[in-house]
Parts: structure tokens; sequence; C-alpha cells
């Protein structure tokens, strides 16, 4: 995913969906792993089960994006009111919405015109600087879906479609909501549209621990061989992909536990904490943070940026 570190994500992918609603549902989740990570202020009693930290890859990348960002949003209570939406999220939130209906709709109406439909009936114009630039990019973003589902079977039945996966590990419970997944000489591919300007490159699918959790959680959750995973990037009609092996996934799951392990350890498992334990980390992107009005070294590193500026000066 290609986030900035403020923690405004401007590709808009299966995480940012994801975030949109984790905030007010994960919570820490009991279950029998000895060898988890104690939560600060948990008593321990030999032979009780420990508590795993439940988050999904949007939760964990969200602390490496700015600690501090992380604490407003899923600690303070209560909860810092986030600045104005962004237009980029809004044409990413319509678009998904769209290709998501798309695929329940009957297989005879699968079809580019109905596909351009449901992006024109669900449009969301929330951070747009006006209506004519609101319209403009819906029409963009028809385009851009009915290009799309011209390349796709409408027979081809997804295994998933915004589907919730999940797992645990010894000190995790994980869960994630994934675009699409397919069927491909029966093993499973997981799939995550994006919208943003950038194009994608192969590094971005391998490195992306994101994907990496989603087919390890994929995998686990319907009990088949998941190690594909697949940018598609909708602007310019390009995958970017990697096959992922056992040891590759491996290092992605232990990548998230180190980095939930730097969450608890700063108290995130439960209390606040001190402000100490959860620093801004300040530059350029501060510009795009949701949380920028409640940060003074956010305010400091970077103006603030104009809700529709991501999406470049015209829909071209």
């Amino acid at each position: 995913m290609s986030r900035c570190a403020g923690g405004t994500d401007t590709s808009v992918g299966t995480g940012t969906m994801a975030a949109m609603t984790e905030a007010a549902s994960e919570q820490t989740t009991p279950a029998a792993a000895p060898q988890a990570a104690a939560i600060p202020g948990q008593l321990g009693f030999d032979g009780m089960p420990q508590r795993l930290f439940s988050c999904t890859p949007s939760r964990l990348s969200r602390w490496l994006d700015c600690p501090r960002h992380y604490r407003m949003t899923y600690l303070d209570r209560p909860r810092p009111q986030p600045g104005p939406p962004w237009a980029h999220n809004s044409l990413g939130a319509s678009i998904h919405n769209a290709l998501a209906g798309w695929w329940r709709l009957p297989r005879p109406r699968r079809t580019p015109a109905n596909a351009g439909g449901l992006v024109d009936s669900g449009w969301l114009s929330d951070g747009f600087r006006d209506d004519a630039q609101s319209a403009a990019w819906r029409a963009r973003s028809r385009e851009m879906v009915e290009r799309y589902v011209e390349r796709l079977d409408p027979g081809d039945e997804p295994v998933g479609v915004e589907r919730t996966v999940a797992t645990r590990t010894g000190r995790l419970a994980l869960s994630g909501r994934v675009d699409r997944l397919d069927d491909r000489d029966g093993e499973l591919v997981v799939v995550d549209y994006k919208t943003g300007r950038r194009p994608l490159t192969t590094d971005d699918a391998r490195g992306s621990m994101a994907l990496a959790i989603y087919a390890i959680t994929a995998g686990r959750t319907l009990r088949r061989p998941c190690r594909r995973v697949e940018l598609h990037h909708l602007p310019t009609g390009e995958v970017a992909a990697w096959e992922h092996t056992d040891e590759s996934l491996d290092r992605q799951l232990r990548r998230g536990e180190a980095i939930a392990g730097e969450i608890i350890a700063a108290g995130a498992g439960g209390a606040t904490g001190s402000t100490a334990a959860y620093p801004a980390r300040p530059g350029a992107q501060c510009g795009w943070c949701s949380m920028r009005a409640h940060c003074p070294e956010g305010q400091l590193a970077a103006p603030a940026r104009d809700p529709w500026e991501a999406l470049g000066d015209r829909p071209a």
C-alpha cells in the first residue's frame, strides 16, 4: 500500500477500507497462547491463557507511520476529531464499492456498462473542491472501472469479494478484509485494487506486509495454499504481482509480530500511557495527516494540504 506516513493512504487499497471501521472493532482477544507477550498491567498466572494483541495490517502500519497518530486513533478517548475527508479516499472507496457490487450482480448483468453505473450510483463526493471537480473525477472513475472489467471473465466466480479472513499466532489475533480472492489452478490469489496516481512495481507487491498477511490469513481461513499476491492498478490497468514462498511469508509475519511487540511495550495494548511513549514522526507527510490539528509537531513540519490535492490537476 502506498501510504503517507502521516496516516493518509494516497492509493486507497484494502488496508484503507479496513481502517475506516477497525478502530471501533478491534479488541484484545483472550486465547490460549502461553508464549504470547504479556500486555502491560496484566497479571500473569501459571496455566492461565495470555491475551493476544488483536490487529489488522492497517493498525500495524499506522504505528509505523506515526505512534502519535496511532494513539489518537486507537487509544485516546474521546477520540480527537479528525480533519475533513480526502477526495482521493472518496474516489478509492467509490471504485472499490463498485467493483465489489459488480461481482454480486447476477452473471448476465456483469457488463462494463453496469460496472460504470455502479460508480455513478455509489459515488462519494466528500473532499472534492466543488461539484464540477467531483463530476469530472466520477466520469474518469467510471471509465477506469469499465475498462478494467472488460478484461474480466464475469463467469469466473471469485472465492471471495471483500472477504474477511483471520488467524492467530502466539502473539497476535490477525484479521483483514481482502478486496478479492481468486482461484487459480487450485491455489488462492490475493487481489488488491489500487487507485493512486503512482504506478506500482513488483517491489510494491513483494514488500507489502499487508498483502503477505492477507495471504497467510486467507490460506489458513480457507485451508488452501495462498502465495501469490497482486496489486491491480486501475489508472494504468497494470498488475504488479509477487509469488511468495513459505519463508518470505513467515518473515513478514515475524515483522508484524515485532511491530506489535513495540505497540505492546508502549502500553498500546491497554492504557494510553505517556506522550513520550507515542512520539510524533514529523515530516513533509504531516501535511496529509487527518490528526494534524491536534499535533503541534506536525503543524510545524508541513503546511496543510487541500483535501483534493492528491488527485492531481485534472482527471486525465
